[in-house]
């Protein structure tokens, strides 16, 4: 019989820090099985952070599971840091990974941020991937930040009537602008209460129901800080990617195995970018929840990812 949801919780068989430069030093885990296929995960946000219950999308008796927190998240240092914080960056963080861990070639899964971070670390070493797990399509074009910003209001109007309001009237003309100054000014009494704003915001239409956990899980200072400021930082940059140039250069990785999977209902990261996604990856294998939103721990996405990954056990 398929399996329909999580592995039991694990604990890692090892774990380190990995020094990619004078100033950031990155946090990673090992899990499962060492002798198994190689498989990274990426977190979102970017900033987010994993959790230990990352681990369990995948089959540990199978899999070598490799979980680590980008740069300024979770577990690595400094927290919340967003100097030589790029795209580029985390994607050479990711093969300088690889290299320390003896990987050849592993599995890419990847929600949210995780999915463009995954994308974009492929197609610039299409040759140490054996195919990806992806959900909740982001291709950081600027209508989806635009979307993030101000379309949310239009499922959740008063989510974003909070996120819009915690700004003083004469900043709303530009929400990001005026969430990065306060994201970034180095006053706890400044960039904690507007971290704790963007990132309730966020937690609260991400899932299909009302889920009070979801929203309380960021509320965490130094949680929220992480993820709001990292995330506003790559959001004024562009995510320091050319514009559309994740579809652009898709053909690198064309020929690789995927399975991308969207709730019908996210509204972080509408269905349209990753029903586009598998309309231009030929081969792929595009999943609809017909009931979830974007969190990647809603029963249905949760079903889909670790379907995907159990059918890769057959062709890995």
């Amino acid at each position: 019989m398929a399996r329909t949801d999580l592995y039991p919780p694990i604990e890692p068989y090892a774990t380190g820090t990995l020094r990619v430069d004078r100033r950031h030093s990155l946090y990673y885990e090992q899990c499962g099985n060492a002798a198994g296929v190689p498989v990274l995960f990426l977190h979102g946000g970017p900033g987010a952070g994993a959790t230990a219950a990352h681990r369990r999308f995948f089959d540990p008796a199978f899999y070598r599971i490799v979980i680590f927190d980008q740069r300024g998240a979770g577990r690595s240092t400094p927290t919340a840091d967003i100097a030589d914080n790029t795209t580029p960056l985390l994607v050479q963080d990711i093969e300088t990974l690889r290299q320390t861990l003896g990987i050849e070639r592993w599995l890419l899964f990847g929600g949210s941020w995780g999915s463009t971070l995954a994308l974009a670390y492929g197609e610039a070493h299409p040759q140490r991937c054996l195919g990806f797990v992806l959900r909740g399509i982001f291709l950081s074009r600027d209508s989806e930040i635009d979307w993030f910003l101000h379309g949310l209001g239009q499922i959740f109007p008063e989510a974003q009537r909070a996120f819009a309001g915690f700004l003083p009237l004469a900043e709303r003309g530009d929400l990001l602008a005026s969430y990065y100054r306060r994201l970034i000014d180095p006053d706890p009494a400044v960039h904690r209460p507007a971290a704790r704003a963007w990132s309730s915001y966020e937690a609260a239409c991400s899932t299909l129901l009302p889920n009070a956990d979801n929203v309380a899980a960021v509320n965490d200072d130094r949680v929220a800080l992480a993820l709001a400021r990292i995330e506003a930082h790559y959001f004024v940059n562009k995510s320091f990617l050319a514009p559309d140039s994740l579809m652009a250069n898709l053909g690198r990785i064309a020929h690789l195995p995927a399975v991308i999977v969207h709730g019908r209902y996210d509204m972080v990261c509408p269905i349209t970018t990753g029903d586009l996604l598998a309309r231009a990856w030929k081969g792929s294998e595009f999943t609809i929840v017909p009931d979830a939103g974007h969190s990647a721990m809603e029963p249905g996405i949760r079903a889909a990812l670790v379907g995907g990954t159990e059918r890769f056990k057959r062709s890995l």
